[in-house]
Protein backbone atom coordinates (compact mmCIF):
# COMPACT_ATOMS: atom_id res chain seq x y z
CA UNK A 1 0.00 0.00 0.00
CA UNK A 2 1.36 3.39 -1.05
CA UNK A 3 2.02 5.74 1.86
CA UNK A 4 0.81 9.33 1.60
CA UNK A 5 3.38 12.01 2.37
CA UNK A 6 1.48 15.17 3.32
CA UNK A 7 4.67 17.21 2.95
CA UNK A 8 5.18 16.14 -0.68
CA UNK A 9 4.37 19.15 -2.89
CA UNK A 10 3.41 16.82 -5.75
CA UNK A 11 1.08 14.54 -3.76
CA UNK A 12 -2.52 14.97 -4.95
CA UNK A 13 -3.79 14.39 -1.39
CA UNK A 14 -1.45 17.09 -0.02
CA UNK A 15 -2.46 19.50 -2.82
CA UNK A 16 -6.19 18.99 -2.10
CA UNK A 17 -5.63 19.33 1.67
CA UNK A 18 -3.62 22.54 1.18
CA UNK A 19 -6.39 23.87 -1.10
CA UNK A 20 -9.11 23.10 1.44
CA UNK A 21 -7.06 24.77 4.24
CA UNK A 22 -6.64 27.83 1.98
CA UNK A 23 -10.43 27.95 1.56
CA UNK A 24 -10.95 27.63 5.33
CA UNK A 25 -8.69 30.67 5.80
CA UNK A 26 -9.81 32.73 2.79
CA UNK A 27 -13.52 31.96 2.71
CA UNK A 28 -14.08 30.98 6.36
CA UNK A 29 -11.87 33.34 8.37
CA UNK A 30 -11.84 36.31 5.96
CA UNK A 31 -15.53 36.16 4.94
CA UNK A 32 -18.07 33.78 6.45
CA UNK A 33 -17.12 33.76 10.13
CA UNK A 34 -18.35 37.38 10.18
CA UNK A 35 -21.83 35.82 9.92
CA UNK A 36 -21.15 33.50 12.91
CA UNK A 37 -20.02 36.47 15.01
CA UNK A 38 -22.76 38.86 13.86
CA UNK A 39 -25.28 38.18 16.70
CA UNK A 40 -22.79 38.89 19.56
CA UNK A 41 -21.32 41.89 17.67
CA UNK A 42 -24.83 43.33 17.19
CA UNK A 43 -25.37 43.11 20.97
CA UNK A 44 -22.66 45.55 22.03
CA UNK A 45 -20.86 47.07 19.04
CA UNK A 46 -22.33 46.92 15.54
CA UNK A 47 -25.57 48.45 14.28
CA UNK A 48 -27.44 46.47 11.65
CA UNK A 49 -26.78 49.21 9.06
CA UNK A 50 -23.01 49.24 9.71
CA UNK A 51 -23.00 45.42 9.57
CA UNK A 52 -24.63 45.66 6.13
CA UNK A 53 -22.03 48.20 4.97
CA UNK A 54 -19.18 45.96 6.22
CA UNK A 55 -20.68 42.94 4.43
CA UNK A 56 -21.11 44.92 1.21
CA UNK A 57 -17.56 46.32 1.15
CA UNK A 58 -16.13 42.88 1.94
CA UNK A 59 -17.77 41.77 -1.33
CA UNK A 60 -16.39 44.89 -3.09
CA UNK A 61 -12.89 43.70 -2.11
CA UNK A 62 -13.73 40.16 -3.21
CA UNK A 63 -15.15 41.39 -6.54
CA UNK A 64 -12.04 43.52 -7.21
CA UNK A 65 -9.78 40.58 -6.31
CA UNK A 66 -11.76 38.13 -8.47
CA UNK A 67 -11.60 40.35 -11.56
CA UNK A 68 -7.90 41.05 -10.91
CA UNK A 69 -7.25 37.31 -10.53
CA UNK A 70 -8.77 36.50 -13.91
CA UNK A 71 -6.00 38.49 -15.61
CA UNK A 72 -3.02 36.96 -13.73
CA UNK A 73 -1.72 34.66 -16.45
CA UNK A 74 1.67 33.57 -15.05
CA UNK A 75 1.50 30.70 -12.52
CA UNK A 76 4.56 32.00 -10.64
CA UNK A 77 2.85 35.38 -10.19
CA UNK A 78 -0.26 33.53 -9.00
CA UNK A 79 1.79 31.88 -6.24
CA UNK A 80 3.05 35.31 -5.07
CA UNK A 81 -0.47 36.81 -4.97
CA UNK A 82 -1.82 33.69 -3.24
CA UNK A 83 0.74 34.19 -0.44
CA UNK A 84 -0.11 37.90 -0.27
CA UNK A 85 -3.79 36.94 0.06
CA UNK A 86 -3.03 34.55 2.92
CA UNK A 87 -1.19 37.38 4.73
CA UNK A 88 -4.12 39.77 4.18
CA UNK A 89 -6.59 37.22 5.60
CA UNK A 90 -4.49 36.96 8.77
CA UNK A 91 -3.74 40.65 9.38
CA UNK A 92 -7.25 41.95 8.60
CA UNK A 93 -8.80 39.37 10.96
CA UNK A 94 -6.40 40.36 13.75
CA UNK A 95 -7.40 44.02 13.30
CA UNK A 96 -11.06 43.21 14.08
CA UNK A 97 -9.99 41.70 17.41
CA UNK A 98 -7.78 44.55 18.63
CA UNK A 99 -9.59 47.71 17.52
CA UNK A 100 -13.13 49.10 17.29
CA UNK A 101 -12.23 51.95 14.92
CA UNK A 102 -14.90 52.12 12.21
CA UNK A 103 -12.31 53.26 9.65
CA UNK A 104 -9.95 50.36 10.37
CA UNK A 105 -12.87 47.91 10.24
CA UNK A 106 -13.94 49.26 6.82
CA UNK A 107 -10.39 49.04 5.42
CA UNK A 108 -9.92 45.58 6.97
CA UNK A 109 -13.13 44.19 5.45
CA UNK A 110 -12.25 45.48 1.95
CA UNK A 111 -8.73 44.00 2.14
CA UNK A 112 -10.10 40.75 3.64
CA UNK A 113 -12.37 40.45 0.59
CA UNK A 114 -9.37 40.89 -1.73
CA UNK A 115 -7.43 38.30 0.30
CA UNK A 116 -10.38 35.91 0.08
CA UNK A 117 -10.37 36.20 -3.72
CA UNK A 118 -6.65 35.40 -3.79
CA UNK A 119 -7.30 32.31 -1.64
CA UNK A 120 -10.37 31.11 -3.56
CA UNK A 121 -9.84 32.17 -7.19
CA UNK A 122 -6.01 32.17 -7.39
CA UNK A 123 -5.56 29.31 -4.89
CA UNK A 124 -8.01 27.13 -6.83
CA UNK A 125 -6.16 27.86 -10.09
CA UNK A 126 -2.88 26.71 -8.47
CA UNK A 127 -4.58 23.55 -7.14
CA UNK A 128 -5.98 22.84 -10.62
CA UNK A 129 -2.54 23.40 -12.18
CA UNK A 130 -0.66 21.20 -9.69
CA UNK A 131 -3.05 18.23 -9.57
CA UNK A 132 -1.64 15.26 -11.43
CA UNK A 133 -4.87 13.40 -11.97
CA UNK A 134 -7.04 12.31 -14.91
CA UNK A 135 -10.44 13.51 -13.69
CA UNK A 136 -9.77 17.06 -12.48
CA UNK A 137 -13.50 17.94 -12.37
CA UNK A 138 -14.15 15.36 -9.64
CA UNK A 139 -11.00 16.44 -7.77
CA UNK A 140 -12.10 20.10 -7.92
CA UNK A 141 -15.47 19.02 -6.48
CA UNK A 142 -13.51 17.70 -3.47
CA UNK A 143 -11.51 20.96 -3.37
CA UNK A 144 -14.64 23.13 -3.30
CA UNK A 145 -16.06 21.08 -0.42
CA UNK A 146 -13.57 23.28 1.45
CA UNK A 147 -16.15 26.10 1.31
CA UNK A 148 -18.50 23.97 3.45
CA UNK A 149 -15.58 23.06 5.73
CA UNK A 150 -14.68 26.77 5.96
CA UNK A 151 -18.08 27.57 7.50
CA UNK A 152 -18.01 24.52 9.77
CA UNK A 153 -14.43 24.87 11.09
CA UNK A 154 -14.59 28.63 11.75
CA UNK A 155 -18.01 28.27 13.39
CA UNK A 156 -16.61 25.53 15.69
CA UNK A 157 -13.65 27.78 16.65
CA UNK A 158 -16.10 30.55 17.62
CA UNK A 159 -18.20 28.06 19.62
CA UNK A 160 -15.11 26.86 21.53
CA UNK A 161 -14.08 30.45 22.36
CA UNK A 162 -17.58 31.25 23.69
CA UNK A 163 -17.75 27.94 25.57
CA UNK A 164 -14.77 29.18 27.63
CA UNK A 165 -16.58 32.51 28.25
CA UNK A 166 -14.65 34.32 25.51
CA UNK A 167 -15.87 37.41 23.62
CA UNK A 168 -16.27 38.17 19.93
CA UNK A 169 -13.02 40.22 20.15
CA UNK A 170 -11.12 37.17 21.46
CA UNK A 171 -12.74 35.05 18.72
CA UNK A 172 -11.23 37.30 16.03
CA UNK A 173 -7.78 37.05 17.66
CA UNK A 174 -7.98 33.23 17.96
CA UNK A 175 -9.15 32.99 14.32
CA UNK A 176 -6.22 35.21 13.23
CA UNK A 177 -3.72 32.97 15.07
CA UNK A 178 -5.36 29.88 13.51
CA UNK A 179 -5.12 31.46 10.03
CA UNK A 180 -1.48 32.45 10.59
CA UNK A 181 -0.38 28.95 11.64
CA UNK A 182 -2.40 26.99 9.05
CA UNK A 183 -1.45 29.27 6.14
CA UNK A 184 2.16 28.04 6.21
CA UNK A 185 1.10 24.55 5.11
CA UNK A 186 -0.96 25.86 2.19
CA UNK A 187 1.76 28.29 1.11
CA UNK A 188 4.38 25.51 1.24
CA UNK A 189 2.41 22.88 -0.71
CA UNK A 190 0.84 25.28 -3.23
CA UNK A 191 4.17 26.42 -4.63
CA UNK A 192 6.81 25.17 -7.05
CA UNK A 193 10.44 24.24 -6.35
CA UNK A 194 11.52 25.67 -9.70
CA UNK A 195 10.06 28.57 -11.66
CA UNK A 196 7.46 27.22 -14.09
CA UNK A 197 8.05 28.18 -17.73
CA UNK A 198 4.81 29.03 -19.50
CA UNK A 199 3.94 30.12 -22.99
CA UNK A 200 2.40 33.56 -22.95
CA UNK A 201 -1.29 33.32 -23.84
CA UNK A 202 -3.01 36.27 -25.49
CA UNK A 203 -6.74 36.54 -24.81
CA UNK A 204 -8.77 38.32 -27.45
CA UNK A 205 -12.21 39.76 -26.79
CA UNK A 206 -14.54 37.50 -28.73
CA UNK A 207 -17.88 39.30 -29.04
CA UNK A 208 -19.52 36.25 -30.61
CA UNK A 209 -19.13 34.54 -27.22
CA UNK A 210 -21.85 36.78 -25.76
CA UNK A 211 -24.82 35.07 -27.39
CA UNK A 212 -28.39 35.69 -26.10
CA UNK A 213 -28.06 32.53 -23.98
CA UNK A 214 -24.79 33.71 -22.39
CA UNK A 215 -26.24 37.17 -21.62
CA UNK A 216 -29.22 35.51 -19.88
CA UNK A 217 -26.83 33.20 -18.01
CA UNK A 218 -24.88 36.26 -16.77
CA UNK A 219 -28.15 37.95 -15.64
CA UNK A 220 -29.25 34.79 -13.82
CA UNK A 221 -25.87 34.61 -12.05
CA UNK A 222 -26.36 38.21 -10.88
CA UNK A 223 -29.70 37.08 -9.35
CA UNK A 224 -27.88 34.21 -7.63
CA UNK A 225 -25.28 36.64 -6.27
CA UNK A 226 -28.13 38.48 -4.54
CA UNK A 227 -29.65 35.21 -3.30
CA UNK A 228 -26.37 34.00 -1.84
CA UNK A 229 -25.55 37.08 0.26
CA UNK A 230 -28.64 37.80 2.34
CA UNK A 231 -28.62 34.48 4.20
CA UNK A 232 -24.82 34.39 3.95
CA UNK A 233 -24.66 37.62 5.98
CA UNK A 234 -27.70 37.57 8.25
CA UNK A 235 -28.94 33.96 8.63
CA UNK A 236 -28.05 33.42 12.35
CA UNK A 237 -29.61 36.78 13.25
CA UNK A 238 -32.68 36.04 11.06
CA UNK A 239 -33.25 32.79 13.00
CA UNK A 240 -32.57 34.41 16.40
CA UNK A 241 -35.11 37.16 15.61
CA UNK A 242 -37.95 34.64 15.17
CA UNK A 243 -40.23 34.05 18.17
CA UNK A 244 -39.19 30.94 20.11
CA UNK A 245 -35.99 30.43 18.06
CA UNK A 246 -33.67 32.73 20.03
CA UNK A 247 -30.24 31.05 20.26
CA UNK A 248 -30.85 28.63 17.35
CA UNK A 249 -29.10 30.90 14.81
CA UNK A 250 -25.61 29.51 15.39
CA UNK A 251 -26.82 25.89 15.12
CA UNK A 252 -28.53 26.71 11.80
CA UNK A 253 -25.24 28.18 10.55
CA UNK A 254 -23.43 24.95 11.52
CA UNK A 255 -25.94 23.04 9.37
CA UNK A 256 -25.14 25.39 6.45
CA UNK A 257 -21.50 24.26 6.63
CA UNK A 258 -22.38 20.57 6.93
CA UNK A 259 -24.77 20.72 3.96
CA UNK A 260 -22.20 22.61 1.90
CA UNK A 261 -19.44 19.98 2.18
CA UNK A 262 -20.89 17.34 -0.23
CA UNK A 263 -23.03 19.75 -2.28
CA UNK A 264 -20.57 20.52 -5.12
CA UNK A 265 -19.91 16.86 -5.88
CA UNK A 266 -23.64 15.99 -5.82
CA UNK A 267 -24.75 18.94 -8.02
CA UNK A 268 -21.95 18.36 -10.56
CA UNK A 269 -22.93 14.69 -10.87
CA UNK A 270 -26.58 15.68 -11.42
CA UNK A 271 -25.58 18.31 -14.01
CA UNK A 272 -23.55 15.71 -15.91
CA UNK A 273 -26.60 13.43 -16.03
CA UNK A 274 -29.51 15.88 -16.52
CA UNK A 275 -27.91 19.00 -18.04
CA UNK A 276 -26.48 22.09 -16.35
CA UNK A 277 -29.39 24.48 -16.98
CA UNK A 278 -32.01 22.05 -15.65
CA UNK A 279 -30.00 21.48 -12.47
CA UNK A 280 -29.26 25.21 -11.98
CA UNK A 281 -33.04 25.87 -12.18
CA UNK A 282 -33.68 23.11 -9.61
CA UNK A 283 -30.97 24.36 -7.21
CA UNK A 284 -32.17 27.99 -7.45
CA UNK A 285 -35.78 26.87 -6.84
CA UNK A 286 -34.71 25.03 -3.67
CA UNK A 287 -32.83 28.16 -2.62
CA UNK A 288 -36.00 30.28 -3.05
CA UNK A 289 -37.89 27.86 -0.78
CA UNK A 290 -35.07 28.13 1.81
CA UNK A 291 -35.18 31.95 1.70
CA UNK A 292 -38.99 32.08 2.09
CA UNK A 293 -39.20 29.67 5.05
CA UNK A 294 -37.99 32.20 7.66
CA UNK A 295 -40.40 34.85 6.34
CA UNK A 296 -43.42 32.52 6.51
CA UNK A 297 -42.97 30.44 9.68
CA UNK A 298 -41.11 30.21 12.98
CA UNK A 299 -41.31 26.39 12.97
CA UNK A 300 -37.94 25.24 14.31
CA UNK A 301 -37.55 22.22 12.03
CA UNK A 302 -38.42 24.14 8.86
CA UNK A 303 -36.00 26.94 9.78
CA UNK A 304 -33.19 24.48 10.47
CA UNK A 305 -34.07 22.95 7.08
CA UNK A 306 -33.71 26.43 5.50
CA UNK A 307 -30.06 26.39 6.64
CA UNK A 308 -29.57 22.99 4.98
CA UNK A 309 -31.20 24.26 1.76
CA UNK A 310 -28.94 27.33 1.75
CA UNK A 311 -25.70 25.42 2.42
CA UNK A 312 -26.73 22.70 0.00
CA UNK A 313 -27.33 25.10 -2.91
CA UNK A 314 -25.19 28.25 -2.86
CA UNK A 315 -21.75 26.55 -3.15
CA UNK A 316 -23.02 24.10 -5.75
CA UNK A 317 -24.53 26.93 -7.81
CA UNK A 318 -21.17 28.70 -8.07
CA UNK A 319 -19.62 25.46 -9.37
CA UNK A 320 -22.55 24.86 -11.79
CA UNK A 321 -22.50 28.36 -13.30
CA UNK A 322 -18.70 28.52 -13.59
CA UNK A 323 -18.48 25.01 -15.05
CA UNK A 324 -21.12 25.83 -17.68
CA UNK A 325 -19.35 29.15 -18.40
CA UNK A 326 -16.05 27.31 -18.84
CA UNK A 327 -17.66 24.85 -21.30
CA UNK A 328 -19.24 27.66 -23.35
CA UNK A 329 -16.02 29.70 -23.43
CA UNK A 330 -13.86 26.84 -24.74
CA UNK A 331 -10.24 27.95 -25.14
CA UNK A 332 -10.89 31.57 -24.16
CA UNK A 333 -12.39 31.49 -20.65
CA UNK A 334 -11.04 34.80 -19.33
CA UNK A 335 -13.69 37.19 -20.70
CA UNK A 336 -16.69 35.02 -19.90
CA UNK A 337 -15.40 34.03 -16.44
CA UNK A 338 -14.70 37.72 -15.79
CA UNK A 339 -18.21 38.73 -16.91
CA UNK A 340 -19.87 36.01 -14.79
CA UNK A 341 -17.77 36.86 -11.72
CA UNK A 342 -18.51 40.58 -12.12
CA UNK A 343 -22.28 40.03 -12.38
CA UNK A 344 -22.28 37.75 -9.33
CA UNK A 345 -20.11 40.24 -7.43
CA UNK A 346 -22.40 43.20 -8.20
CA UNK A 347 -25.32 41.16 -6.81
CA UNK A 348 -23.29 40.40 -3.67
CA UNK A 349 -22.39 44.08 -3.15
CA UNK A 350 -25.96 45.36 -3.72
CA UNK A 351 -27.84 42.82 -1.58
CA UNK A 352 -26.62 43.82 1.94
CA UNK A 353 -27.33 47.51 1.16
CA UNK A 354 -30.99 47.07 0.16
CA UNK A 355 -31.33 44.51 2.98
CA UNK A 356 -30.39 46.92 5.78
CA UNK A 357 -32.62 49.63 4.27
CA UNK A 358 -35.62 47.27 4.36
CA UNK A 359 -34.71 45.86 7.81
CA UNK A 360 -34.47 49.35 9.34
CA UNK A 361 -37.68 50.53 7.67
CA UNK A 362 -39.88 47.50 8.52
CA UNK A 363 -38.04 46.46 11.75
CA UNK A 364 -38.09 42.87 10.46
CA UNK A 365 -36.23 40.63 8.02
CA UNK A 366 -39.43 39.54 6.25
CA UNK A 367 -39.44 42.08 3.40
CA UNK A 368 -35.73 41.58 2.76
CA UNK A 369 -36.41 37.85 2.37
CA UNK A 370 -39.42 38.47 0.07
CA UNK A 371 -37.41 40.78 -2.23
CA UNK A 372 -34.43 38.39 -2.29
CA UNK A 373 -36.62 35.37 -3.10
CA UNK A 374 -38.30 37.41 -5.87
CA UNK A 375 -34.92 38.32 -7.43
CA UNK A 376 -33.67 34.70 -7.35
CA UNK A 377 -37.00 33.57 -8.83
CA UNK A 378 -36.41 36.15 -11.60
CA UNK A 379 -33.18 34.31 -12.41
CA UNK A 380 -35.12 31.04 -12.65
CA UNK A 381 -37.66 32.63 -15.03
CA UNK A 382 -34.82 33.91 -17.25
CA UNK A 383 -33.32 30.41 -17.50
CA UNK A 384 -36.74 28.87 -18.23
CA UNK A 385 -37.05 31.38 -21.12
CA UNK A 386 -33.86 29.93 -22.64
CA UNK A 387 -35.62 26.56 -22.66
CA UNK A 388 -38.87 27.92 -24.17
CA UNK A 389 -37.02 29.92 -26.83
CA UNK A 390 -34.68 26.95 -27.43
CA UNK A 391 -31.60 29.18 -27.12
CA UNK A 392 -28.40 27.26 -27.69
CA UNK A 393 -26.38 26.90 -24.53
CA UNK A 394 -25.36 23.36 -23.68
Amino acid sequence: MKTINLLDKNSNVAILLAGIIALIIGVGVARFVFTSLLPPMLENYLTISFAGVLASINYVGYLAGSIFAVFIKDINTKVKFFRFGMFLCFITTLMLGITTSDTIWIISRILAGFGAAMALVVGSAIVMNKLNIQNKTKAMGIHFSGIGFSILVTDLIVRIVFYFNGTWQLSWIVLAIFAFIMSFYSMYILSYDNEVKQNSVKHHIDKSLFSPFVIILIMAYFCEGVGMVVQGTFLPDIINSLEGLEGFGSFTWTLVGLAGIPSCIIWMMLAHKYGSVNIIILAMFLQVIGIMISALTNNIYLNLFSGILYGGTFIGLVALFMNLGGKLAGNNPVMLMGALTTAYGIGQVAAPLYSVALIEHFKSYDYTLYVTAFIVFGGIVLLIFTKILKLKGE
